[in-house]
């Protein structure tokens, strides 16, 4: 049994210390958020498994520094919904930017190229967005 536990105990610790770090400096929006995605489901390493979170942390840094057109932000949007009848609003990516900066749309685009499953939240915590 000690020999599982420690097993167990270092392969935890070995992918804690193994952050991945994305440099967005001159990046476009989805070949961020899709860097992203792929390091956080684990699907870089060979010991991807579907079922577990299998991912590693990962860190984005330079993201004001995002090559995005103006054209493009206008065009971009998402949904957010209140949960109350009528409670639908579609955003631009502009407005987004303009709100809560350009962290908040790498985040939303990161998180829509996840899987839909119970996963998608502990994923996501292991997010760290940077400008």
């Amino acid at each position: 049994m000690k020999n599982k536990d420690t097993k167990t105990k270092a392969s935890k610790d070995s992918k804690a210390s193994e952050a991945k770090t994305i440099d967005a400096k001159g990046m476009t929006l989805g070949r961020v958020a899709t860097a992203a995605a792929m390091h956080l489901m684990g699907k870089t390493a060979a010991t991807f498994e579907r079922h577990k979170y299998s991912g590693f942390p990962v860190k984005i840094i330079n993201v004001g520094k995002i090559r995005i057109t103006p054209k493009k932000l206008e065009t971009l949007t998402h949904k957010r919904y209140s949960g109350i009848p009528g409670g639908l609003r579609i955003l631009s990516a502009a407005e987004t930017v303009s709100r809560k900066g350009m962290k908040e749309l790498v985040r939303l685009a990161t998180y829509q190229m996840l899987p839909g499953n119970k996963l998608r939240r502990i994923m996501m915590k292991n997010l760290e967005i940077e400008n």
